[in-house]
């Protein structure tokens, strides 16, 4: 059987297909690439580096980057991840290793991916290591969570933090990608995307993925993203916006419970909430901008959100925006995940409620 058209585009994971083969592929995050391409060309590579960062911002590949960079093949790269080789074992075993000579290459690489599950003791016999590395080695450790890296390992490395793409870049992303996938996306598709993935390369890439692998055609629209992702339609949440404006508490209410019969999670529900209000409020205090909103809207939300930036949306105001902020940080731990937003609703109402 002839391959559709979608599956033609989408032949493999898009994070993998396209992720950074080079210093020059890498996007926001400038000062990282400065000094390390001044390492290779200074030819002052240390002996242990620590990336730090979120998920999906792109530190095991600047780790491959920098191997790379310095001519190492991949037949001297040996990747690890600890999260699922945890213990002293594997790291006694990493230490037999680095007493060997590279295959083909000056350095031997050693990329240990969510370093931060490393037990004590695997800790403790990697620090040996790392003390007096044989000078062909380079450790490359990655890590969300620094704080759970012993201070006598930080001490060791030279630490790089890894900042979250920008909304705008992972809106680039989504654009620059689906155009080399042969489709074409909406802008508020992608800002619609760039938003659900939440300052992750990775979770960006894999959402288009979704919808490029779903859609029937290469026009991506803000509404076929939106019932891809399981997010809201616009309409949904510009009718909850409105409500909030009428101060018409229980119609808030009811617009958020339809969007969640309608398969909605709470949390995607309230993010886009979140974004909307933000923009009504910048449109109503730095008019000046109407035009780089105009970017991450739709025609008929730009219509909605200037309406109620004006008298008419004076209900829609910082402290709604604060509530809802509450309500999305609150989402992810509550018993029932709609609660938070609804709580939101009740002390706008009623702050004593």
């Amino acid at each position: 059987m002839a391959k559709t058209a979608v599956e033609e585009r989408v032949p493999l994971a898009l994070y993998r297909k396209y992720r950074p083969g080079n210093f020059d592929d890498f996007r926001d995050q400038d000062q990282i690439v400065k000094v390390l391409e001044a390492a290779v060309a200074q030819k002052k590579i240390a002996h242990a580096y620590l990336f730090a960062g979120g998920r999906g911002t792109g530190k095991t590949s600047m780790a491959r980057a920098l191997a790379h960079a310095t001519g190492t093949s991949d037949q001297d790269i040996y990747e690890m991840d600890a999260a699922s080789n945890r213990g002293i074992d594997e790291i006694r075993e990493l230490r037999d290793g680095v007493s060997t000579l590279p295959f083909e290459s000056t350095y031997k690489f050693y990329i240990i991916d969510e370093a931060h599950a490393l037990t004590p003791q695997a800790w403790q016999a990697l620090l040996k290591t790392l003390e007096e590395p044989p000078s062909h080695v380079v450790f490359v450790l990655a890590t969300t969570e620094l704080d759970r890296v012993p201070d006598t390992i930080i001490s060791r490395c030279q630490t790089f933090q890894f900042k979250k793409p920008s909304h705008e870049t992972l809106k680039k992303l989504a654009l620059d990608v689906t155009k080399k996938e042969g489709a074409t996306l909406s802008p508020a598709g992608a800002e619609m995307i760039a938003l659900m993935g939440e300052g992750s390369f990775r979770d960006t890439l894999g959402i288009l993925q979704k919808v490029l692998t779903v859609s029937k055609d290469a026009q991506l629209s803000e509404d076929e993203v939106a019932s891809v992702v399981g997010a809201p339609s616009t309409k949904a949440v510009n009718e909850f916006l409105q409500a909030l404006a009428n101060k018409d508490t229980g119609a808030a209410v009811g617009a958020f419970h339809k969007a969640l019969q309608g398969g909605v999670e709470p949390k995607v529900f309230t993010l886009l909430a979140v974004t909307k209000v933000r923009s009504v409020l910048l449109l109503r205090f730095a008019p000046e901008i109407k035009k780089q909103l105009s970017e991450r809207f739709s025609e008929s939300d730009q219509v909605v959100l200037a309406e109620l930036a004006g008298p008419v949306g004076a209900a829609i105001n910082s402290n709604l925006l604060a509530e809802l902020i509450t309500a999305l940080i609150e989402t992810p731990r509550a018993p029932i995940p709609a609660i938070p937003l609804e709580l939101a609703l009740y002390r706008v109402a009623n702050p004593q409620v």
